[in-house]
């Protein structure tokens, strides 16, 4: 049996389900070790924990409106449990101490990041430094995208060592629904209603929609944030143009038919690595409009194919919006992509993943050509 740990920050519900599979996987022997049993700023609700895990002692601090995790009593834990192989899924303090037990226990360790090359590009030198420690003493990489992939080669690691854990949610979940035909909204807004998440961009998108359509159109915003005042104060203003529905926080199992109440889902984000609202969308089978500031665009996202990739400027999205919502041919033939695209991001495919790369980790002589290298 192979004894696996994850190292990561809390549970969130995207990454559950992952957890689940990869604890029953034949040969395995898992333990998710988590820092807090909740950052601040979720409200996630959870599904249930059926895989063996702990929690920390809860320590975190804020610094720049990020939280950071400093939980020593990991080693204790890694002691415990006396792992294999160790996944870390970030480089908080408490993932460098684990990295650390590994490195001088002789484990094979494995990095899971959910960032890019575009989102890491600003990093300071420190924080590429210890990229650049960690990077050189790690058996196989996992990413959750190809930006990932591509972060981790520009540190100079080979793609052979590289394994994909998509971010996913439960395709199927979606998919049950009359297409546009059910739709009571042209747009949905779904995420925190904060200023980097863009729901004013979205409300004047909806505007300069019913412009050009000549027609009141509609948006549903599915969230709540600091921004939610301003935005119900400007949809108040422009309730001629615009029918702007408020459903506020929605639960897991809220949000595949607030997907199926629209027709296009607006994600006007600042940055996101990657965006778990896209597969939401893309599995409800609707046409995505997204900035290039987040993962999927160009990936789950094709502009052209089942959406389009859009710099922040409000005409141009709803000319994008009219085309869509004025064609049924290219609704339908942009729905039809959307469920293939996101037909790969699977619970699954994401557990095989790190399977995968914690086996190639522990294949004979990896970790010693590491420790050569290093």
């Amino acid at each position: 049996m192979t004894r696996l740990a994850i190292v990561t920050n809390e549970p969130p519900p995207y990454r559950i389900p992952v957890f689940q599979r990869v604890g029953h996987m034949p040969g395995i022997t898992l333990q998710v070790i988590f820092c807090t049993r909740r950052e601040p700023n979720r409200k996630w609700d959870l599904p249930p924990f059926d895989f063996d895990h702990c929690f920390l002692r809860e320590r975190i601090s804020t610094v720049k409106g990020r939280y950071i995790h400093n939980n020593p009593d990991v080693v204790l834990a890694l002691r415990r449990f006396a792992p294999d192989v160790i996944v870390n899924d970030g480089l908080n303090p408490t993932q460098l101490y684990a990295f650390a037990y590994a490195w001088f226990k002789g484990i094979p360790h494995v990095p899971l990041t959910d960032g890019t090359f575009q989102s890491e590009l600003r990093l300071s030198r420190v924080h590429k430094m210890v990229r650049k420690v960690v990077y050189g003493r790690s058996a196989a990489f996992l990413s959750a995208s190809m930006g990932g992939q591509a972060l981790f080669e520009s540190y100079g690691v080979p793609a052979e060592r590289c394994f994909k854990s998509y971010l996913c949610i439960d395709n199927d979940a979606y998919q049950d629904g009359d297409g546009a035909a059910g739709a009571q909204f042209d747009f949905i807004f779904s995420g925190r209603m904060v200023p980097e998440k863009g729901p004013m961009f979205a409300l004047d998108v909806a505007r300069a929609t019913a412009r050009r359509l000549g027609r009141k159109t509609s948006i549903v915003f599915a969230g709540s944030g600091s921004e939610e005042a301003q935005v119900r104060e400007a949809a108040a203003k422009m309730s001629d143009a615009v029918h702007v529905h408020f459903h506020g926080f929605a639960l897991q199992k809220d949000l595949p038919g607030l997907y199926r109440s629209a027709r296009i889902f607006l994600f006007p984000t600042h940055a996101d690595v990657w965006g778990v609202v896209a597969n939401e969308a893309c599995a409800a089978g609707l046409p995505v409009l997204v900035t290039p500031h987040a993962g999927v665009a160009g990936e789950l996202v094709v502009d052209g194919e089942n959406g389009h990739v859009c710099t922040l400027e409000a005409e141009l999205w709803a000319e994008h919006a009219a085309s869509l919502l004025s064609q049924t041919d290219k609704w339908e033939r942009f729905s039809r992509r959307s469920l293939a695209l996101v037909r790969k991001y699977t619970f699954d495919n994401a557990a095989q993943g790190v399977v995968d790369a914690c086996r190639f980790a522990l294949a004979p002589g990896e970790q010693g050509k590491i420790r050569k290298a290093a």
